[in-house]
Formats: C-alpha cells, structure tokens, sequence
C-alpha cells in the first residue's frame, strides 16, 4: 500500500497534514501515531509468542503420550 506513494506523494501527505493540524499538533500528533505503533508491535509479537508456546506444549503433550 505505501509502496506506491513515493517522495512526492509523502510530501503532499505532509503538507496537507500541517495545514489540517497546524504546526503546533504535528509533533504531538507524531507521537501519538509512534506511541500506538508501539503498541501494535508489542501486542502482536506477545500474541505470536503465545501461539508459539500452545504449540511447543501440544508437541511435548503428543510425545509423551506416544
């Protein structure tokens, strides 16, 4: 999707982001954007570590069960 955009593009993005929200919001706004990233990537890696160790304790479980 981002791929697409380009230098023109997200300077276009950034300028009407200065317009619509002022100098004074942009920073706050930036950080707000970073913060809920953040966010994201702690809870989807803490999801994919949690499938991993189902995983891990069905596999020991259908061991010793054999």
């Amino acid at each position: 999707m981002l791929q697409n955009i380009g230098i023109p593009g997200l300077i276009l993005v950034l300028v009407i982001a200065l317009i619509i929200f002022g100098p004074s919001k942009l920073p706050e706004l930036g950080r707000a954007v970073g913060s809920t990233l953040k966010e994201f990537k702690k809870s989807t890696r803490e999801l994919v570590s949690d499938d991993e160790q189902e995983k891990e304790q069905l596999d020991k479980k259908q061991e010793k069960s054999l």
